[in-house]
């Protein structure tokens, strides 16, 4: 049990907000030395699951790839698409269809089609801050409502991706369930049977999560009728106290 004073040692680590990298570092060392390893052998460990899990790292090369991509247009290019689609596709309509087509991908297996570096940020999240924009007139969008469309955006993807890789047997969580159950209680459970219970899962939350992004349309006209409302007095204060105004009144 004493091994487990490494999990003590992530927790305070992140609770005080240090370095992932160096809390998950140090409480690998911590357990092995609770655990009686020789520090050559905990640096054995270290160098053989990182060599077992280099997919990992495969960031390292997909992020270069999107700034280059960003750097030539494709932000710019992915708002294009969405003002040729013409009005109907609004934002919430568009995070919907996003929403399915990332529960399907899943479902069969295709898990890193999507994702926050790979789709959300340089493709969703532009096409839906480009919904939005023809909403509120083609204008500037204030910074509140751009960061709500860029957090459903995400969120979207979340749930897209949570809920539909359950749903393809030969996901690493699927398979973990099976092993300790069959292991811990004798009992033969396949794969396809959780993969099937998990269908009723992903389409409940299709429809629970694509409703509230549908709601969103109208939140999101809402906010902008708010922001702009707020911008014109702020714009109005500004002009009030110009310096000819101040002048005329201390010449008075």
């Amino acid at each position: 049990m004493i091994v487990l004073l490494g999990v003590l040692v992530v927790v305070l680590g992140f609770a005080t907000r240090r370095n992932p990298l160096l809390v998950v570092g140090v409480a690998g060392i911590v357990t092995g030395l609770l655990g009686k390893l020789s520090p050559v052998e905990i640096l054995r460990t270290f160098g053989e699951s990182f060599a077992s899990s280099r997919s990992v790292t495969i960031f390292a090369i997909t992020l270069p790839v999107i700034g280059l991509l960003e750097r030539n247009g494709l932000q710019q290019q992915a708002r294009t698409l969405i003002g040729k689609l013409g009005t109907k596709l609004t934002t919430g309509r568009f995070l919907t269809l996003y929403l399915l087509l990332r529960q399907l991908t899943a479902a069969v297996g295709l898990q890193t089609i999507g994702g926050p570096a790979q789709s959300v940020r340089p493709m969703i999240a532009p096409m839906a801050e480009a919904a939005t924009e023809r909403m509120n007139e083609d204008r500037p969008l204030p910074r509140k409502v751009r960061e709500k469309v860029r957090s459903h955006a995400a969120g979207t993807d979340t749930v897209g991706l949570f809920f539909g890789e359950d749903c393809f047997l030969a996901i690493g969580s699927i398979l973990l369930i099976t092993g300790l159950v069959n292991s811990t209680y004798h009992t033969h459970l396949e794969p396809l049977h959780l993969a099937l219970w998990a269908v009723p899962s992903a389409v409940c939350a299709f429809f629970i999560h694509g409703g509230r992004l549908l709601r969103l349309d109208r939140k999101l006209e809402r906010d902008l009728v708010t922001a702009n409302a707020e911008m014109a007095v702020a714009r109005e204060d500004a002009q009030g106290r110009s310096p000819e105004s101040t002048e005329g009144g201390a010449a008075k």
